[in-house]
C-alpha cells in the first residue's frame, strides 16, 4: 500500500519539476527515502503500528493547528517569499496543537513519560512545518500553485503529506540511532 502511494508521490513530484533534473532527481530520492522510514516505523515489533498512528495524528494536529490559529491571529508573516499565508502565530499555533495530541495520545495510552511526549511532539511540529514550507518553496522555484491535481481543491497530494514525510524520516533516523529504542511512542 505504501509502495503504491510512494508511487504516486513521485509521478506527483516529476509533474511538479518538469522543469529541473535536480530537482526531480532530489524528490524522487526524498519521497523514497520518506516512504521507506514510513514503512520501517510501522514494522517495528510490537508498537509500529501505534507509532505510525500518533506520527499521523501529530502532523495532522500541527497542519491543522497552524492553519486554525495562523487564520484566526494573523500576524507577521513566517516566510513570505516562499508562502506568503503562513504566520509566525500559525507556527505556534502548528506546534501547540502538536502538544496537545501528544498529550492525549499519552493519556490515552497511559504512559508516564509526559516531558518526552511533549518534547517529541513539539519536535514533530516543528519538523511538519518545516516539510511544509520545503513543498512551498519548491512550488515557487516551479511557478505552480498546487503540487498536482489528483486532490482536486486540496493543492495537491503532496501537499497532503509534505508535513508527513519529514517528520516520519526524523522519527525513524533518531529511533535508529538511539540503541534503547525508546523514540517508540516517545516513551
Amino acid at each position: 500500500m505504501v509502495g503504491i502511494g510512494c508511487i504516486i508521490l513521485i509521478r506527483e513530484w516529476i509533474k511538479l519539476c518538469n522543469s529541473s533534473f535536480k530537482q526531480t532527481l532530489f524528490g524522487i530520492i526524498y519521497i523514497v527515502i520518506s516512504c521507506f522510514c514510513l514503512i520501517q516505523l510501522r514494522l517495528i515489533d510490537n508498537l509500529g503500528y501505534e507509532t505510525v498512528l500518533a506520527l499521523f495524528l501529530i502532523v495532522w494536529a500541527s497542519d491543522t493547528g497552524a492553519f486554525v490559529v495562523g487564520s484566526f491571529f494573523g500576524g507577521k508573516k513566517l516566510a513570505p517569499h516562499i508562502s506568503p499565508n503562513k504566520t509566525w502565530s500559525g507556527f505556534f499555533g502548528g506546534i501547540l496543537f502538536a502538544i496537545l495530541v501528544g498529550l492525549l495520545i499519552a493519556l490515552i495510552i497511559k504512559r508516564n513519560t509526559i516531558g518526552a511526549i511533549t518534547i517529541m511532539s513539539a519536535n514533530i511540529g516543528i519538523i511538519s512545518q518545516a516539510g511544509d514550507l520545503l513543498e512551498s518553496y519548491v512550488k515557487r522555484l516551479n511557478g505552480k500553485k498546487d503540487s498536482g491535481t489528483l486532490i482536486p481543491g486540496h493543492g495537491g497530494l503532496l501537499d497532503r503529506v509534505d508535513g508527513l514525510l519529514p517528520a516520519a524520516t526524523i522519527i525513524w533516523l533518531i529511533g535508529y540511532f538511539l540503541p534503547q529504542k525508546s523514540f517508540l511512542l516517545w516513551v
